[in-house]
């Protein structure tokens, strides 16, 4: 799920998802397919981002003459307006999406075509592929991973290492606060009950080890090695909330941006955007943030959040020519596309951190170590990429239903606003995730 700006609709994935199956996919008119006409419906609203879009459109039209019909919406929107094409008898043809849960229910619904032998082209990273019964039907563009961002400056004054374990992300955060000027804290992260929380905050979660599902959709939270995980997790949070801003209950992906950039914090997790920000933002500060994975508690492991961003085809009379201008981006205007948020858009494709027409962007060469981090990630085997979404050993409508439930947001707000045990706040949210599957 990319989860970097966005807010999403999450109650549509199961009220709207099956009246969907209701609408034919069949259902555009003869005339859109005899045009040679594709509506591709996209999240990005970037300026950059949107004129790169625009300019493939017309530059395609040009070329194939097949015209691409362009629709922009927040990323909150994209299903509902998926839907809703579904049922106007007008389904887009190609579409963005952000979420795992969503592409699921269209494709059990019969509502996408498989997109396998475009996939199959290319090497991918680990952990963002979601095949559906062997069929390939998203088609990934972009990473949105979440590690720790930290002041490498503040390191370099004060003598510290980035953190090996979770006791020293406390410890570097509290000799990292500051009263003198304007007050600085030492980590910031939302803790409400939203989808920032649920991306942003979980990372040292998953490097303990914990997991909600195992490989036969056993709620693995509720095993010894589960339970005694995230107990750690939340003695954890508790000792660094002490280190926190106040407010954070209303934190958001773009409060951690502007407390990072006005020095108002000094560890705050985050995508490739929070560089992003700071080069367009802040320039003065883009060279002092460093990256890192998450650590555990005992210096063995270390866990990145999910986060991603794809493609949809329909199952429209467009849906052959759709995959034929998909293949047509992916050879060329997808890397000026990701070239409008470098370090945001974090390739999935393991050829491109080798292809000079990707590594030679000015901010990708000017951050060219934590380009390398981030590739990184993508090939530690000891490394973790988990989010509550994409638990299980497949996609399922079940870690969506924690994911919308807000499950883990609420378990760690009753640790750090309530002062319960850890092991209580355990057990209530592991019986909230039983009475979601029941």
């Amino acid at each position: 799920m990319s989860k970097a700006n966005i807010g999403l609709t999450r109650r549509t994935i199961l009220k709207s998802g099956v009246a969907a199956a209701a609408f034919s996919p069949l259902g555009a008119p003869a005339v859109h397919a005899q045009t040679k006409e594709i509506r591709l419906l996209q999240d990005q609203t970037f300026v950059d981002s949107l004129r790169v879009i625009k300019e493939a459109a017309a530059r395609y039209e040009q070329e194939r003459g097949v015209r691409v019909v362009v629709d922009t919406v927040p990323s909150a929107d994209l299903y509902p307006r998926i839907l809703a094409g579904i049922r106007g008898g007008r389904p887009y043809d190609l579409t963005m999406i952000i979420f795992v849960a969503h592409m699921l229910s269209l494709a059990n619904e019969g509502q996408l075509a498989p997109v396998t032998s475009l996939v199959n082209k290319y090497k991918w990273g680990k952990r963002i592929l979601f095949p559906v019964k062997g069929e390939h039907y998203y088609y990934p563009w972009a990473y949105a991973l979440c590690w720790m961002n930290y002041r490498k400056d503040l390191y370099d004054t004060l003598k510290l290492e980035p953190p090996k374990t979770l006791d020293q992300l406390v410890e570097n955060s509290q000799k990292c606060m500051s009263t003198s000027g304007s007050q600085r804290y030492g980590y910031s992260t939302p803790i409400g009950s939203n989808i920032a929380t649920s991306w942003m905050a979980f990372g040292p979660l998953w490097a303990e080890g914990a997991q909600l599902f195992d490989d036969k959709w056993t709620v693995a939270l509720d095993t010894p090695d589960g339970r005694k995980g995230a107990a750690k997790y939340l003695d954890f949070m508790a000792g660094l909330y002490k280190t926190m801003p106040p407010g954070e209950t209303q934190g958001d992906f773009g409060s951690v941006l502007v407390k990072f950039g006005a020095d108002q914090t000094a560890h705050a997790p985050q995508a490739g955007r929070l560089m992003d920000y700071m080069e367009q933002r802040v320039p003065e500060m883009a060279d002092k943030c460093g990256i890192a994975a998450f650590p555990d508690s005992s210096g063995t492991r270390r866990a990145v959040n999910h986060g991603y961003k794809g493609f949809l085809v329909g199952n429209t009379p467009m849906a052959e020519e759709s995959i034929k201008f998909l293949e047509w981006w992916s050879e060329g205007p997808y890397i000026d596309f990701l070239h409008t948020a470098p370090l945001t858009f974090q390739p999935p494709r393991l050829d491109l951190y080798d292809d000079a027409r990707w590594t030679n962007n000015p901010i990708l060469k000017k951050h060219s170590e934590a380009v390398r981090t981030m590739r990184g990630f993508l090939d530690d085997p000891a490394l973790t990429i988990r989010s509550i979404d994409t638990e299980g050993p497949a996609p399922d409508i079940r870690p969506a239903k924690v994911f919308e439930a807000n499950v883990l947001p609420e378990m760690l707000q009753k640790k750090l606003l309530k002062g319960m045990p850890s092991d209580v706040c355990v057990d209530e949210a592991i019986t909230r995730i039983r009475q979601l599957i029941a």
